[in-house]
């Protein structure tokens, strides 16, 4: 199996749709998320990521812009929500190549941390940890302490950015 990992195109969009459709159980819940967050300001066009074989897209991560802020100090960080993979295609390491190379371009970008909310036997081996005793907070969606998890992806990112998580207006239809 030969994956081309790349950024996501216009092109590609029907695909991507299909994927996070199929992914998720054939609901559109996460596939009709990844439209608003593409329509948002919150979109980054480098961080909408593909997976590729043979001309037919298998997989997806998208990661955007997010805020996490305490009293009148903002920082912008990425929120990864979704990622997804055609259900032939699960548990073959693409959800992995995509969540690397995510967090690889969120580094290059200048980002500091991502979080999300997620797994929370699956994304520690990404280098996932629960966010909360770092001091962030999640009050928008109510979810345990071991689900809200942040990455940090530029070493030291975490002694300084603390408060809460905002998920922007995308996230919420």
């Amino acid at each position: 199996m030969t994956i081309l990992i790349r950024t996501e195109n216009e092109n590609d969009h029907a695909q991507v749709h299909q994927v996070n459709f199929t992914a998720f159980g054939n609901r559109d819940d996460e596939a009709e998320l990844v439209g608003r967050i593409r329509t948002s300001p919150n979109f980054v066009p480098e961080l909408s990521i593909v997976a590729e074989e043979n001309g037919v897209i298998i997989g997806h991560v998208l990661l955007s812009k997010a805020e996490v802020t305490q009293g009148e100090q903002r920082h912008d960080v990425l929120a990864l929500a979704p990622i997804a993979v055609s259900p032939n295609y699960q548990k073959q390491g693409v959800g992995k190549q995509l969540i690397f190379e995510g967090l690889q371009r969120g580094k290059e970008l200048g980002y500091s941390i991502v979080l999300l909310i997620g797994h929370p036997s699956y994304y520690p081996r990404f280098g996932f940890k629960p966010a909360r005793p770092y001091g962030l907070e999640l009050k928008q969606f109510e979810v345990p302490d071991d689900v809200f998890m942040v990455c940090e992806l530029q070493e030291g990112a975490l002694k300084s950015i603390k408060g809460e998580l905002k998920y922007p207006g995308a996230f919420f239809g």
